[in-house]
């Protein structure tokens, strides 16, 4: 079987802004992104990365940066790695790594990773399950972010709470073939 061609930073940069503009940011998934991406407070890194190894040494870099950086410069990461763990067990296995990686840089408490595959698929669904779409991205990705930051957002949302079962039921209207629609029509 022929390896499949690897996107150029371009295409996987359009798909995932695409994502976080028309999903995330358009159906409300989070509340808290229109602010920083509106700001330009995201920081897009697409991962050249070929191994888990590899992967989490950038990831270190990465989370040094971030804490490092003022949050009126960088208030988030998004790490996206075409190449490694596009296998969802795989990624789903890594996520341990990467709080391990948090953890042993002295970051618990300041700063944490979220989640987000392709492949995505909570605990108790079926890969096919709409619900998965809340979490589901163009490409592996390992959202980088600040715990005084999701505390503040949390603080000024009176319902976080209710934003993941708010996300299902968006998403269960929406449809399957909706969110196809809505990350792959053009206009």
């Amino acid at each position: 079987m022929p390896a499949l061609p690897v996107p150029t930073d371009g295409e996987v940069l359009a798909a995932t802004r695409r994502w976080l503009e028309r999903a995330v940011i358009g159906l409300n998934l989070c509340p808290f992104a229109k602010a920083v991406h509106v700001k330009d407070q995201i920081r897009w890194v697409v991962s050249q990365a070929t191994t888990p190894e590899a992967l989490q040494a950038e990831l270190a870099i990465e989370l040094h940066r971030l804490a490092e950086t003022d949050p009126e410069q960088i208030e988030t990461t998004l790490l996206i790695h075409p190449q490694v763990l596009t296998d969802f067990l795989d990624y789903n296995d890594f996520l341990e790594v990467a709080d391990a990686t948090v953890e042993e840089l002295g970051y618990e408490g300041e700063l944490q990773v979220a989640s987000f595959h392709p492949d995505y698929q909570f605990d108790g669904t079926e890969p096919d399950d709409v619900d998965n779409a809340s979490n589901r991205s163009p490409w592996p990705t390992l959202h980088l972010l600040r715990e005084a930051s999701i505390e503040a957002a949390v603080e000024a949302f009176p319902d976080a709470a209710d934003i993941y079962d708010r996300n299902i039921e968006t998403l269960r209207q929406l449809g399957a073939a909706g969110w196809r629609r809505l990350l792959t029509d053009p206009s």
